[in-house]
């Protein structure tokens, strides 16, 4: 089984702060669509047409918005998918090593 180096403590501090900004930045950017959003709803509502258009933008940028989620929990770094890949490729490449060190 592959073994994995530790990180120093500034490492383990400087991915820390990255994943906390990038979560937080996903926290703004959900934020900012709720609000975004229920002013097109209240605003099909008062008379601006009928609400199948501000259900559009709702759907495109809710795409927009999941596919950011992705990157930040699934895709980035120290991500669980992420992670989880990287480890079994380890595992993987560490298996060979053996194999070819073998007499």
């Amino acid at each position: 089984m592959a073994t994995h180096t530790p990180m120093t403590p500034e490492e383990l501090d400087r991915l820390a702060r990255k994943r906390a900004g990038a979560k937080l930045g996903w926290y703004f950017h959900a934020a900012v669509y709720i609000a975004v959003n229920l002013f097109l709803l209240a605003m099909s509502d008062i008379g601006w047409g009928q609400r199948a258009w501000s259900i559009k933008p709702l759907l495109g940028w809710g795409l927009g918005l999941a596919l950011h989620g992705a990157s930040v929990w699934l895709l980035g770094p120290g991500g669980d998918l992420r992670e989880g890949m990287v480890q079994k490729e380890r595992e993987r490449l560490q298996r060979e090593q053996d194999r070819r060190n073998q007499p």
